[in-house]
């Protein structure tokens, strides 16, 4: 089976909870990460803070995460470990294939995320038309920027 894209690497993991002071104590404060911006969306439920860890091509994002409503959905602060972000070299070519493959997507289809890349996730749990899903992990792709596509083809020796 021939894939057309490539998981180039980790982009982020977010993590959430009901409030992200708590959890920038640790990220931040004690382990040192950077915070480099923050992303607050009514539609996503979400008031989040990005940190970071590494540089460059090679940056992994840390998003803390709390929701603006803990009644709301989507309830970000519910799985600790809300989701993981992978880095895709072709994010449409993958959509297509995936789809064509059974995987079933979230809602949402691909779109600007916070830190302003293409993104789209696959949806954590399978359905009778969807058969392929998370497993109850909730999974954003990401389409990589030239550079960073660049700097994992360099990495790899191509």
């Amino acid at each position: 089976m021939t894939r057309p894209f490539k998981v180039l690497g980790i982009q982020q993991i977010a993590i959430g909870g009901p409030d992200k002071l708590r959890l920038r104590r640790l990220w931040v404060d004690m382990l040192g990460l950077e915070l480099t911006g923050n992303f607050r969306s009514e539609r996503e439920n979400v008031d989040e803070d990005i940190a970071a860890i590494g540089s460059g091509p090679f940056k992994v994002e840390v998003d803390l995460m709390q929701p603006l409503d803990p009644e709301r959905k989507p309830a970000v602060h519910a799985t600790p470990l809300n989701h993981v972000g992978l880095w895709i070299d072709d994010l449409p070519k993958a959509v297509e294939w995936l789809t064509a493959q059974g995987v079933r997507f979230a809602p949402g289809g691909i779109r600007k995320g916070a830190a302003g890349y293409d993104i789209t996730f696959l949806h954590p749990r399978a359905s009778d038309e969807f058969p392929i899903a998370g497993e109850g992990v909730l999974v954003e792709l990401v389409q990589a920027p030239p550079e960073v596509i660049q700097a994992f083809a360099a990495l790899a020796g191509r």
